[in-house]
């Protein structure tokens, strides 16, 4: 009877002992693409939530790959190469008059992911004071650059009158520093490694200009049909990175600190970094649910790009560039 309850107990164990494995093997498998390097401090959302491990408990094995600006990101998630990838929510404006059927399915905040970042030694205060001056963004398929473009035209500025150069997401730090270009087309994290290195910034709103968006995590139509309880545990596991960030920058600063090699010994760095994008970034509109797109935002953004001639066509309704059933 004892060696019973022993072989009994020893199976029990040994089925208890097989579960996480099991588990394993029925995560959803899919493939992330970020636009930049992804130990970037923009994408601390992501890195918290895997650092926590809250792709794994919504269910999904990511393979995370890196891309080569927004617009790149798009073709790849529009062609399948990939399932889901990020840009900003603008893209799917710049990208769907180019036949590429993608959509926004979660906005990371409400206010735009880009500022235009001037030096002031350059004695330069306004964007009106690029005219000649040499200007960074990622590349020239990035909305780095297309919101350049639209900041450029708010002001009256013809972009061939600047120097408009693409530095990739490494140059951008680097050459500000240097002084090789007066300003850059940049995010909250990149302002504060340049003022980290002793140079002075003058920050220019890109909402006082044009109500751009902020980072968005794009989906081809495709995937959206055909597997929508993936697209909805990826956003899901995200938007939970994304509120501990906001809710508590110095206890998810030492997460990503701790688990991204390139951000080792940087918590007080990070931690002003995500506070930076809480106020310029996340922040989000009264009665709007963080997350979500506003039609009326993406309306105006894509008649600004239009009447700009940075794009040739855009859609009579503004949800063919988004949906918002996967963060409500």
């Amino acid at each position: 009877m004892k060696k019973f309850i022993r072989t009994i107990a020893a199976a029990a164990f040994t089925a208890v002992a097989a579960l996480p494995a099991a588990q394993a093997q029925e995560l959803e498998k899919l493939t992330y693409l970020f636009p930049a390097p992804d130990f970037l401090p923009a994408f601390s959302p992501f890195q918290v939530a895997r650092a926590k491990g809250y792709y794994e408990d919504a269910g999904l094995d990511v393979t995370w790959q890196i891309g080569k600006g927004g617009a790149d990101v798009a073709k790849q998630v529009a062609v399948g190469n990939v399932e889901l990838g990020g840009g900003i929510g603008d893209t799917p404006i710049i990208v769907r008059q180019n036949g590429l059927p993608v959509k926004g399915v979660a906005l990371l905040g409400g206010r735009p992911l880009v500022q235009i970042l001037i030096r002031k030694e350059s004695g330069v205060e306004d964007i009106a004071g690029l005219v000649g001056q040499p200007v960074g963004v990622i590349a020239y398929q990035d909305t780095t650059y297309y919101n350049l473009l639209a900041a450029l035209s708010a002001s009256g500025i013809d972009a061939n009158d600047v120097d408009i150069q693409a530095v990739g997401a490494g140059g951008m730090v680097q050459l500000m520093i240097s002084g090789d270009v007066t300003a850059i087309s940049g995010t909250p994290d990149w302002a504060a490694s340049i003022e980290a290195a002793g140079v002075e910034l003058e920050i220019i709103e890109m909402d006082s200009m044009l109500p751009a968006m902020s980072q968005a995590i794009l989906a081809s139509e495709d995937t959206i049909a055909e597997k929508p309880e993936v697209v909805k545990a990826f956003v899901g596991a995200t938007m939970q990175g994304l509120k501990d960030v906001m809710d508590d920058p110095q206890g998810s600063a030492a997460a990503v600190a701790g688990f991204v090699p390139q951000m080792e010994g940087k918590e007080a760095f990070l931690e002003d970094v995500m506070k930076r994008y809480s106020t310029l970034v996340y922040a989000t509109p009264e009665g709007h649910k963080l997350g979500t797109f506003d039609a009326d935002r993406v309306s105006t953004v894509a008649q600004f790009y239009l009447d700009a001639g940075i794009v040739t066509d855009i859609s009579d309704d503004p949800e063919d560039y988004f949906t918002n059933a996967f963060a409500e």
